[in-house]
């Protein structure tokens, strides 16, 4: 019953950040999805899978942790790269490589 503390990365559909701000809680798995035989759906006997806490900052989600007893494990994620190239750019004199359609 191992808890999971890390920030959700935006999705492919997404160009913003909006999502990836606040810290989840959410626990391993304890036994694994079973298909069922008649109408073939996934199912699961562990009730915390369906569980997911939000937390505004990690301290607050490993103090919610260390208060009930549970163990954790925090993810940290890297920053994104971002490079500092806008839509002008594609259109100036000093750029170095040529420019097609």
């Amino acid at each position: 019953m191992t808890a999971r503390i890390y920030r959700p990365a935006k999705t492919a559909m997404q160009s913003g950040q909006a999502n990836t701000k606040d810290w989840l809680l959410d626990y391993e798995p304890e036994e694994p999805r079973v298909v069922e035989s008649l109408m073939g759906w996934t199912s699961s006997g562990d009730m915390k899978s369906q569980l997911r806490l939000h937390f505004a900052t990690k301290d607050e989600a490993i103090a919610y942790c260390v208060r009930h007893g549970i163990p954790y494990q925090v993810a940290e994620t890297k920053a994104p790269v971002r490079h500092g190239m806008s839509y002008s750019d594609n259109f100036a004199f000093t750029r170095r490589g040529s420019w097609t359609h």
